[in-house]
């Protein structure tokens, strides 16, 4: 067989072209821009699931929509275990092996802080879904992490704008021993005393995360004699300490003020033991009609067959401020997405919010109401949405809370 010139020298060309076109179009920028997304999907998969599958949601919604800069978005997920080495692994490894554009998720606060640490170590963008720690944006924030979900000091706010009201004077507080319960302890304690000096705090509990002794700790909290109890504990150790507290009677003639109790993942388990009355930050799903939550809860149950958790709302928000970061800067270049948060405006299920560019706290709120239970399940009644923009304290405190930069 025989080949001329001309023959040859086309298909070496056509050669040529078919090295070339995955360098240019990677130069060109037409590949997928990945995020890499580390969360404890095994360790928390009450909350997680629902957030992955609302991130999908909000992620399969932009594509059809044309994506982000006229490219696709895809997302890399890694399985943290709810431990921060690991946390710290992953990202080293989105980054450098997998050339991920930039880094989200966590849940547990030592996560967040471990991935945060990273990002600032590495000049790399970090939007963090939903560890609650103020160190993230305040004691230990840095230029490239930003934080989508209300923190403990504005979760704590909230609750004490309503326990402020209680005549309850003496306190007890119980919440997991790490930087999460302890932060909104102290908040909780130092918030409510300045709106009612006349409190004290008799008892305070720190059982281990996930290792609580129920028993021992409503012992504990019942021999203080309190008035009133703020909890924090919340998935498995929250069902221990609510039946328990049940079935010693802690409960009964106290009020208590416990973060995260009204959402689904944590009260669903509870059932029918669901105790009546606490005032609590949450998520009543079925009942909140505004055009935004409609719109999202129904593109929810229509693609999962379920009904929308908090989970659910932290992961499609986190996904849609992420894009409308990239439509605002206009590019994928690190330092200018980091730019573009300052002060983005975007689309949630909750209505629009924003991440404030003193602190790179966002704005999302959260409900508040009271514990009730119907048809055998727990349910949140008489309650508000509460704009976290309120519940934040003014740019000239942050700067005395946070580094520069």
């Amino acid at each position: 067989m025989t080949i001329d010139r001309r023959s040859l020298l086309a298909g070496a060309a056509a050669s040529a072209t078919a090295i070339a076109a995955p360098s240019l179009l990677r130069a060109q920028g037409a590949g997928a821009i990945k995020i890499g997304e580390i969360n404890s999907y095994t360790a928390q998969p009450a909350f997680l699931k629902p957030y992955r599958q609302g991130w999908e949601l909000a992620l399969e919604q932009v594509n059809a929509a044309g994506g982000a800069l006229g490219r696709k978005i895809e997302t890399l997920f890694r399985d943290d275990g709810g431990k921060p080495e690991d946390a710290v692994r992953h990202a080293g490894d989105l980054i450098n092996a997998e050339k991920v554009d930039l880094l989200s998720g966590g849940f547990l606060s030592n996560v967040g802080l471990a991935i945060a640490d990273f990002a600032a170590q590495n000049k790399r963008l970090y939007v963090a879904s939903e560890p609650l720690s103020d160190a993230l944006v305040w004691a230990k924030g840095n230029r490239y992490t930003f934080r989508l979900r209300p923190s403990t000091y504005m979760q704590a706010a909230m609750l004490v704008e309503e326990a402020a009201k209680l005549p309850a004077k003496k306190w007890a507080t119980v919440a997991p021993n790490y930087e999460y319960g302890q932060s909104a302890v102290r908040w909780f304690k130092e918030l409510l005393k300045k709106a009612k000096p006349d409190v004290e705090f008799v008892a305070e509990q720190f059982p281990a995360l996930g290792r609580i002794d129920a028993g021992a700790t409503v012992q504990a909290i019942e021999a203080s004699k309190p008035d009133a109890i703020f909890n924090v504990t919340f998935g498995a150790d929250l069902s221990n300490f609510v039946r328990q507290g049940n079935t010693r009677g802690l409960f009964e003639g106290r009020a208590v003020a416990s973060m995260l109790t009204g959402e689904p993942e944590y009260m669903d388990p509870l059932g029918a033991e669901t105790p009546v009355g606490w005032i609590v930050t949450g998520y009543p799903h079925a009942d909140i009609k505004t055009p935004e939550h409609t719109k999202f809860r129904d593109a929810y149950v229509k693609k999962f067959n379920d009904y929308p958790r908090l989970g659910s709302v932290v992961g499609f928000d986190t996904m849609n401020s992420i894009a409308a970061a990239l439509a605002k800067a206009g590019t994928t270049d690190n330092e200018k997405l980091v730019d573009a948060m300052k002060g983005l405006k975007f689309p949630s299920a909750f209505g629009t919010a924003e991440y404030r560019a003193v602190d790179h706290q966002s704005t999302l709120g959260a409900y508040v109401g009271k514990t009730a239970v119907k048809d055998g399940k727990g349910v949140m009644v008489d309650w508000s949405y509460r704009d976290g923009a309120k519940y934040l304290p003014s740019d000239e405190v942050v700067k005395t809370l946070r580094p520069a930069g």
